[in-house]
C-alpha cells in the first residue's frame, strides 16, 4: 500500500497465514498430573517442538516482507509509473542486498503474489531479464514491449522497426533493429508491411 510520504508500505494478508498457538494452560496441567520420567520428557520435547514451529513460521513471515520490500524498493518506478519503468532484476540481487542466501529467496518468492494499485502479481513476475539503456542501468524486456506497444498504438503513419529504433532511443532505450523486432514479434505486434496490409484491409 502507499504512504502518506508517497513511498510504499509491504505487510502480509494475515488472512492467509496459518495461526497457532501453543495451549500453555493444557500444558500444565498435563505436567502438574501423575507421570513417568519418560512422560515428562516426552511433553518436554512437544513443548519444545510446537514452539520451534511458532517461531519458525514467524522468522518466514518476516523473510516474506524483507523480501517483498526489498523488491518494492529495486522496481520502485513499476510501482509509480507501471511496466514501461520495469528495470532488470535478479534473486541474487535480491539476496545480496537483504544478505539472504539466493536460494532462500527462490523459494519466499515462489506461489507468492504482491497485490498493489497496478493488480496482482506472481513475485516471480518481477525478476526480469535486462536490456539495453542508455544509462547504462538497463531495461527489462516487459518495459521495451510496452514501449513498442504504446510507440505502435499511437502510430498514424506506419513505423518501420528502424523508425522504432529511433523513437525508442529517445525514450532511453538503446536497441539493435533486430531486438526491437524481437521484442515486437514477442508481443504479438506484426511488421511494418503487416501493419500497413491490415491498415489497407480495414479502410485505415
Amino acid at each position: 500500500r502507499r504512504t502518506p510520504g508517497g513511498g510504499h508500505a509491504v505487510e502480509l494478508n494475515s488472512a492467509t497465514l496459518p495461526r497457532l498457538l501453543v495451549n500453555r494452560r493444557y500444558y500444565a496441567e498435563l505436567k502438574a498430573g501423575p507421570q513417568s520420567k519418560e512422560s515428562r520428557a516426552w511433553l518436554g520435547e512437544c513443548l519444545a517442538s510446537a514452539n520451534w514451529l511458532v517461531r519458525a513460521l514467524d522468522q518466514r513471515a518476516r523473510t516474506i516482507v524483507k523480501v517483498a520490500s526489498e523488491i518494492v524498493t529495486q522496481q520502485e518506478g513499476f510501482f509509480a509509473h507501471g511496466v514501461s519503468a520495469l528495470r532488470p532484476l535478479t534473486l541474487a540481487k535480491i539476496a545480496q542486498a537483504i544478505e539472504m542466501h539466493e536460494s532462500t529467496v527462490s523459494r519466499v518468492t515462489s506461489n507468492k503474489y504482491l497485490l498493489c494499485e497496478n493488480g496482482l502479481f506472481e513475485m516471480k513476475w518481477f525478476f526480469r531479464s535486462g536490456v539495453g539503456a542508455e544509462d547504462g542501468e538497463g531495461a527489462s524486456a516487459e518495459a521495451v514491449k510496452s514501449a513498442i506497444g504504446q510507440l505502435i498504438a499511437a502510430e498514424t503513419d506506419i513505423l518501420s522497426d528502424d523508425t522504432l529504433v529511433d523513437l525508442l532511443k529517445e525514450r532511453g532505450f538503446d536497441l539493435a533493429r533486430r531486438t526491437v523486432a524481437k521484442y515486437r514479434e514477442a508481443s504479438g505486434i506484426g511488421s511494418s508491411i503487416q501493419r500497413r496490409r491490415l491498415r489497407k484491409m480495414t479502410g485505415g
